[in-house]
């Protein structure tokens, strides 16, 4: 299956329930990914994650992390097993970064040039080299059906000046991953078995928190035409309104015809908000980390979304489940009792149940957007 978007339906307040169609199958959208760093999702194994129904979360789309996988086990030694999905047994579609996220974070252990980014490991101190050519190369190895272009990340906060170097070198090397990208997509042997069809290649909008330059930002890479366009640089420790605000303006110089993708966001009321604005894909690491500290997401009476820190004393002699509205496996079987006894006793099955939970959450609030955008 070759590439593309179609929307379904259009709601008055922006959101859009819509399909994308990737080489490994059809995802409906507004969608939630769950974060695979290392070709995992943290605590949850496979078949939990792609089975519907009763047991199972149903994801359509997990996303992958080029820095981790290149580190280890190296993107070279994944490409002689035949790509991520077959190395990781998943053969649902699958979303990687560039990396350049990962190389923001390491902080004083980088080095940002016009060709790329030099970086020490965080593994082992040793030195390496991205370039824009090289994220791509790295990702067309790893073989998923959706590949990011290389970008900056500026710091948060950051002058109006700064941000706006740092964008055009966002720019330049989006320029620089498009062109490799197409020079080199048909090499990935695996996707022969796909009727041949390759990947595809997101531009990232970069510019800070300054609504100017995400205008500009978003205009520039139009321009490139690619086929899928992802907001960045958010939820990097400003106010949530300036979250809001940035994605807001974002949007209005996205191309309506292709999928919007924000990038690392967030708690479940801020994915269900952005996804009614018009948000066609996220992702976030938080249903699993939550779940690994103890942090539990569920309803109250009214509907309401409320935070459960299953640590907490008062839950020792607690029979409910975290969610009696919630269908998922852990709340058909286990009490919050037995969940605070697993994380006290430091139980690893207490940190896969807790992650299973948070994500079927994730997962069933965007079920619930699809089917009211359905409506709409």
């Amino acid at each position: 299956m070759a590439f593309s978007f179609e929307v379904d339906e259009r709601a008055e307040g922006g959101g859009r329930r819509g399909r994308l169609i990737l080489p490994h199958g059809v995802v409906e959208t507004p969608v939630f990914m769950p974060v695979g760093t290392a070709a995992s999702v943290k605590a949850v194994e496979q078949g939990v994650l792609e089975r519907i129904g009763p047991g199972g979360l149903g994801a359509q789309i997990i996303l992958a992390n080029t820095y981790h996988l290149y580190l280890r086990p190296g993107h070279e030694l994944i490409a002689r097993l035949g790509g991520v999905h077959r190395f990781m047994s998943w053969e649902r579609p699958m979303l990687t970064d560039s990396g350049g996220f990962q190389v923001f974070s390491l902080s004083g252990l980088r080095k940002v040039t016009s060709e790329g980014v030099e970086f020490r490991s965080h593994l082992d101190g040793s030195k390496h080299f991205f370039s824009p050519e090289h994220s791509i190369d790295v990702q067309i190895r790893l073989g998923a059906d959706i590949a990011m272009v290389f970008d900056e990340c500026v710091e948060t906060p950051a002058s109006w000046e700064r941000t706006k170097e740092s964008m055009g070198l966002t720019h330049a090397w989006a320029q620089r991953s498009k062109d490799y990208f197409e020079n080199h997509k048909e090499r990935v042997p695996w996707f022969e078995t796909l009727n041949g069809a390759t990947q595809s290649v997101f531009g990232i909008v970069q510019g800070g928190m300054y609504a100017d330059l995400r205008k500009e930002s978003a205009e520039r890479l139009v321009e490139m035409d690619l086929p899928g366009y992802a907001i960045g640089g958010l939820a990097v420790g400003e106010p949530r309104e300036v979250t809001r605000e940035m994605i807001a303006r974002t949007l209005e110089f996205l191309p309506k015809d292709k999928p919007r993708y924000v990038m690392g966001v967030g708690y479940p009321d801020e994915i269900e908000e952005y996804a009614k604005m018009g948000v066609d894909m996220m992702d976030c690491v938080l249903p699993t980390r939550a779940g690994r500290h103890g942090l539990l997401f569920a309803r109250d009476m009214e509907g309401k979304i409320v935070r459960i820190n299953i640590k907490r004393k008062e839950y020792a002699e607690d029979c409910g489940p975290i969610d009696a509205s919630c269908g998922c496996m852990v709340c058909a079987r286990y009490s919050r009792a037995y969940l605070r006894h697993l994380f006290v006793a430091g139980e690893p099955l207490g940190l896969t149940l807790n992650s299973v939970h948070n994500l079927h959450f994730y997962l069933a609030t965007m079920e619930r957007v699809r089917r009211e955008l359905a409506r709409a």
